[in-house]
């Protein structure tokens, strides 16, 4: 038999083991909660396109010329989204992954036929889109959907360059290839971001070889003073020159890094230095 305080001990153990468990089902309930108030919000932000559009112009470094345009969707803070990193955080651990995609290539599309002024060289501009690369893979993502919209704005396919984040690792590369070849035999192309970031290897580039590279602004910031830095862009600009793609440095906020990999012959550039993101569709300039 257990003496008194061996009891007693049990007994505290048992209440405690009790309590422990009624937390964890009540932190449980409080995320579930959370998380469903959050999706009820997402989908009232794309029923009612509650969405802030900008464009940042992408510059030819060489002459100034404003290429093209990123198109950033942003919501607008609540107390369920607090800030922008928050929202796009909760869309990647959801179910939604797939409707809001689409829903933001529909919806940066149509704002840029809006608000473009009268003036054919930004008419006819490059547009980049953010899209989740296993959007591409989804059999219900139907690119014949995408050259429907687009034949009704009056956009080319040539125009729209596909951005897939180096942050989400691409694993089916076989897979992918093939379907970026879709794509391509119908006039899109593909930029891969954050190239440089860490999140994922060159074997992204080699693999899916994208008519853009986009340096990200790590790399970039500082450049002029950071010897590993250059080091790994020249890297990268020289795999560029011998695979035929262009490279977009992002990032840009300093005279003195436009300056630098300019030198180094980087083909575009991207940054406020350049020209901020803007809810009209509005050409940069280079200082």
């Amino acid at each position: 038999m257990l003496s008194r305080q061996d009891s007693r001990l049990v007994s505290t153990l048992r209440t405690n083991h009790f309590y422990s468990y009624l937390k964890y089902l009540n932190n449980r309930r409080k995320k579930e909660i959370l998380y469903y108030k959050r999706l009820k919000e997402l989908h009232n932000i794309m029923k009612n396109h509650a969405m802030n559009t900008f464009f940042q112009p992408i510059l030819k470094l060489n002459s100034g010329e404003t290429i093209g345009y990123e198109v950033l969707n942003r919501p607008a803070v609540t107390n369920l989204f607090t800030d922008t990193e928050m929202f796009y955080d909760f869309i990647g651990q959801s179910n939604q992954v797939f409707l809001f995609e689409c829903f933001c290539r529909n919806l940066s599309l149509r704002r840029f036929i809006d608000r473009f002024k009268e003036n054919i060289q930004q008419r006819t501009s490059l547009l980049f889109i953010n899209i989740h690369p296993n959007v591409l893979l989804d059999s219900n993502y139907h690119s014949g959907e995408t050259l429907q919209l687009l034949s009704g704005l009056g956009i080319e396919p040539n125009q729209v360059v596909f951005e897939l984040t180096e942050r989400s690792a691409v694993t089916e590369f076989t897979l992918f290839e093939k379907v970026l070849s879709n794509y391509r035999s119908q006039g899109f192309r593909i930029a891969i971001d954050d190239v440089g970031s860490g999140y994922n290897s060159l074997k992204t580039l080699i693999y899916l070889k994208p008519e853009f590279i986009k340096l990200d602004k790590s790399l970039i910031q500082n450049i002029d003073q950071n010897i590993e830095q250059q080091q790994l862009v020249k890297l990268i600009i020289e795999y560029a020159k011998q695979s035929s793609t262009e490279i977009i440095a992002e990032g840009i906020e300093r005279m003195e890094e436009l300056d630098y990999i300019r030198e180094q012959g980087v083909h575009y550039g991207q940054g406020y230095a350049l020209g901020k993101p803007n809810e009209e569709v509005i050409p940069g300039r280079i200082p």
